[in-house]
Formats: structure tokens, C-alpha cells, sequence
């Protein structure tokens, strides 16, 4: 079995990284594809939305379309939060970019479009987290606040 390997990153060196990414602009309302997952995932998906937090890197909840407790997001161009997600297949990659951040480890994958995907890892239900790359400047602040919320949600272990 592949394990992803974690390198731990302090939040400003990454920081620096995705602020090198550069700005874009953005509007309009976001929408976000609503994962199909199990039940149980489902279950631990609507634990984690009853959890969130109000506000994700100063900015405010605004949940993307359709509704759904699948789905949150924050601040416009959205950070869109996506959970029973299906496994990445760059998980599978020993050379994958991960990091850990508050005792949540995260898949790292850099967008095309200049966005940031980040998937977590050894977790009951993979959840994602992209930031589009207007709100990279502020680095990991997102999964930091988000990382308490999926401890308590989404317990330890290997996604069905």
C-alpha cells in the first residue's frame, strides 16, 4: 500500500509559495459538483458541516450550488469545501505533495488554473479543499481553520 508521504511545512514557507502564484480576478456565484458518497460517509459528510466553521480565512460562509451538506464554501472567489470526495489518483503517486497541518493530512495538488486542491488524507472520507488562486496569498490559513472541524467529524482510518 502506497502511503502518501507528508513532509511537515511551516504555514509561512507555504505562504510564500502560493503567494508566488500571482492573482486573478473572479466573480460571480460559485457552484461545486456534490460528491455521491456511501452512507456512512454521507453521515460523516453532514457531522463535518454541522462543524464548520462560520468563517475560513477572515472570510464568510457563502455555500456554493446546489445546496447541499456536502458542500461549503467561504468568501467569493470561493474556497470551495467538497466532502466524500473519491480517493485521488494522486495518492497512489509516491511522489505526491502532502502536508500535515494541525494533525490533518493533506493530499497538494497545484491547478491549472492556478488554484490549490488540497484532499485529506488517512480519513474515513476524503474531504477537499480548493483555493482559487486569488486566495492563495494567505497560504494554509484555510486548512487551519478548517483542520479542527475535520478531526472531529471525519475520524482516522482508510476511506471505503
Amino acid at each position: 500500500m502506497n502511503l502518501l508521504r507528508h513532509r511537515p511545512v511551516v504555514a509561512p514557507s507555504l505562504a510564500l509559495l502560493l503567494a508566488a502564484v500571482g492573482c486573478s480576478s473572479a466573480d460571480g456565484d460559485a457552484s461545486a459538483a456534490v460528491p455521491s458518497p456511501s452512507a456512512p460517509v454521507t453521515e460523516l459528510c453532514r457531522n463535518l458541516d454541522k462543524a464548520l466553521p462560520s468563517e475560513v480565512d477572515d472570510l464568510g460562509r457563502r455555500d456554493p450550488s446546489p445546496t447541499s451538506p456536502l458542500t461549503a464554501g467561504w468568501g467569493n472567489p470561493a474556497i470551495i469545501l467538497r466532502c466524500g470526495v473519491e480517493r485521488p489518483a494522486e495518492m497512489s503517486d509516491e511522489q505526491a505533495d502532502g502536508v500535515e497541518v494541525d494533525g490533518v493530512g493533506w493530499l497538494l495538488e497545484k491547478q491549472e488554473n492556478g488554484s490549490f486542491r488540497f484532499t485529506t488524507t488517512l480519513r474515513r472520507a476524503y474531504v477537499e479543499v480548493t483555493i482559487p488562486e486569488d486566495r492563495t496569498g494567505n497560504g494554509m490559513a484555510p486548512l487551519v481553520d478548517l483542520a479542527a472541524p475535520v478531526k472531529k467529524a471525519i475520524p482516522e482510518g482508510i476511506a471505503d
